[in-house]
């Protein structure tokens, strides 16, 4: 089976992760000779941590105070504050630094 490889993308290897991807999303990177950013995983894992225990603690007391639209959508946020979380941790066991 032959692999897929696109046109104009470089191959990364385990060792480029390592040192940290530059990032891609910055419009303004490389703009009067400044280096481009790397991503701030650490900051991201602990702000999505503090999200899952906030809005899981909105949840309890959404429903304990018989507020169930409140409660549902508080679940609803603490699953994406969750998701987020364990991409960030994983992202993070990859070996990519920040």
């Amino acid at each position: 089976m032959m692999t897929r490889r696109h046109e104009g993308r470089p191959h990364r290897t385990r060792a480029d992760y390592e040192r940290g991807l530059p990032d891609y999303h910055d419009p303004t990177a490389g703009f009067g000779g400044a280096a481009p950013t790397y991503s701030a995983l650490t900051l991201r894992a602990v702000l999505a941590a503090f999200g899952l225990v906030f809005a899981a603690g909105a949840a309890w007391i959404g429903f304990a105070n018989a507020l169930p639209v409140l409660g549902w959508a508080m679940v609803v946020v603490a699953l994406i504050a969750l998701a987020d979380l364990v991409w960030v941790l994983y992202r993070k066991w990859r070996g990519e630094p920040g």
